[in-house]
């Protein structure tokens, strides 16, 4: 079994997190899930990096909980360690205000859901297959609801997660759960196509952004308009604004484009 449950790694800009025990599905282990929050946590305190990619080994992304470790901690009478730790790891995910990019290279079931609903965008391979595969073994999908009810369509996310069937990866995308569907060999060229786009826009703007997509649908309409008036107008003023609007106006690059 790989020593490394989870590999870092920094490229230019972009910290590459990679589920790394392919003979276990990427299940998540103790070990496993305290290496991914250990990535997260590197990755979003380095100032060098602006970007984020989950990914995988092998041709599962993430098969949920190391059922064999589950089981073997209830029989030592220990309570289980899947749940503990991800939703810290999902929340640290969701509220980034660095772009978090899922690079889904097979098939994701049961907590790894929760891991493609916390990304921002999420691109798997047309081979990848998807299940809340919970209720087939006796548990709910409770955790990972948290991340992906806010991106399904409700009626779709009542089927999956009620019977826990097996769906495509282009059914993941009719469905809101995933960005795109792409064959595999396109999988790096389009994830770099989402890494250009977003290079260039303001890493202060975009961190913004991502509250706004997330804040704005739960508030009521008054309050809404009045809190997003204020802040377009800080954006007017604030240095990140004054230096796009430059910029445009010189037909130039604005500074944070490298």
């Amino acid at each position: 079994m790989s020593d490394e449950p989870v590999k870092y790694r920094v490229h230019a800009d972009v910290a590459y997190l990679t589920l790394s025990i392919p003979e276990r599905r990427n299940a998540l282990s103790a070990a496993g899930i305290a290496a991914l929050l250990q990535g997260v946590r590197q990755a979003l305190a380095a100032e060098h990096v602006r970007f984020v990619v989950l990914t995988g080994t092998g041709s599962t992304f993430c098969a949920g909980a190391d059922m064999k470790e589950q089981r073997a901690r209830h029989a030592r009478g220990e309570p289980p360690t899947t749940p503990g730790l991800l939703p810290e790891i999902l929340t640290l995910l969701w509220e980034s205000p660095k772009p978090v990019l899922g690079r889904l290279n097979g098939h994701v079931r049961a907590g790894g859901m929760g891991l493609v609903g916390a990304c921002d965008i999420a691109v798997a391979t047309e081979e990848a297959t998807f299940s809340f595969s919970e209720v087939r073994v006796g548990l709910a999908p409770a955790v990972v609801s948290v991340t992906t009810l806010p991106r399904m369509q409700p009626r779709a996310a009542l089927e999956l997660m009620l019977t826990g069937e097996t769906f495509s990866a282009r059914h993941a995308v009719e469905v809101g759960l995933l960005n795109a569907a792409v064959p595999a060999v396109d999988l790096d060229e389009r994830i770099d196509r989402y890494l250009q786009m977003l290079r260039l826009a303001a890493p202060g703007a975009v961190g913004v952004t991502k509250e706004i997509v997330r804040r704005v649908p739960t508030m009521p309409l008054e309050a809404a308009f009045a809190e997003m008036t204020q802040l377009s107008t800080s954006f007017f003023s604030s240095d990140e604004g004054q230096e796009g609007m430059r910029a445009f106006q010189e037909r130039r690059r604005p500074r944070w484009v490298s």
